[in-house]
């Protein structure tokens, strides 16, 4: 599981990273006034969410937190918690499968 650790950017250096990942200036508003009704802050998969709404998909969404400078094995476990997620979305149940070694 993903340990708790904070990502800050300034504003415009996120901005740089949005539109070199080719999002339109559209998107790039709707996500910065996103964070700003949360109050600067989100969880990671939440932000994965927007970009996700905003047309990227994991690769860019990867590249994107890479950016970030996250490390490519917390990338993968938000990656598989976004995946988690949306499959229990789509089925509309929790499922959890736990091996205990």
């Amino acid at each position: 599981m993903v340990e708790g650790k904070t990502f800050t950017l300034l504003r415009v250096e996120l901005r740089r990273i949005l539109v070199a990942s080719g999002l339109p200036e559209k998107e790039i508003s709707g996500i910065l006034s996103q964070l700003e009704k949360s109050h600067r802050h989100m969880s990671i998969i939440a932000f994965a969410a927007l970009l996700e709404k905003a047309g990227l998909n994991n690769e860019h969404i990867s590249n994107i937190f890479r950016r970030f400078g996250m490390d490519y094995i917390t990338i993968h476990e938000v990656i598989d918690m976004i995946d988690s997620y949306k499959i229990n979305a789509e089925t509309g149940r929790l499922y959890e499968v736990r091996l205990d070694v």
